[in-house]
């Protein structure tokens, strides 16, 4: 005849969960409740300085002596964790140029630095250079991200053709 291992171990643990279960039942239910809330609050407060995840941007060029906007369009951030970057935007067609890749860190405090690029190619199909974008990322609450970059644009041999100024506004994607 098999003898049953796991006898013993659940013979040992049965006790155990049900004083547990016992003890949790008769605190009251403020200290149950305030546990939990501690919970949610450490969980609440980590994510809300956390960069990982999709923003929905709205990204405004500008002019980078005078400040004052150019024009407006909706881009997507989506850092991953481990410091990759995918950048899409509406700022060109997707035939002009490519989702933008890239990296990003942590800087120190809710700050974050991240640097993109992306194919440039021209109505042909061609392809004429590249952009590289340079941010400097703050998380200023759970769910939004304030963002300025610069802006560069090569030419295909690694020669800067035009450079600009942006600042962006971020929500974080949710289900």
């Amino acid at each position: 005849m098999k003898k049953n291992v796991l006898y013993p171990v659940i013979f040992l643990l049965v006790p155990i969960l049900l004083a547990g279960m016992a003890y949790a039942a008769l605190q009251p239910p403020a200290i149950i409740a305030s546990a939990a809330d501690s919970e949610s609050l450490r969980e609440s407060e980590s994510q809300a300085r956390r960069l990982e995840g999709t923003w929905r941007m709205q990204v405004t060029i500008r002019n980078c002596q005078t400040g004052d906007p150019l024009r407006d369009f909706p881009a997507y951030l989506s850092f991953a964790q481990g410091g990759t970057l995918t950048e899409t935007t509406t700022g060109f067609s997707p035939s002009l140029r490519s989702p933008g890749h890239g990296i990003w860190q942590r800087s120190g405090g809710h700050n974050y630095s991240a640097v993109t690029e992306a194919f440039l190619f021209n109505p042909a199909g061609q392809w004429v250079g590249g952009q590289k974008l340079t941010m400097a990322i703050t998380v200023v609450a759970a769910d939004q991200i304030d963002v300025t970059a610069t802006n560069q644009l090569f030419d295909t041999d690694g020669n800067l053709t035009l450079s600009g100024c942006a600042t962006a506004v971020g929500q974080r994607m949710k289900n």
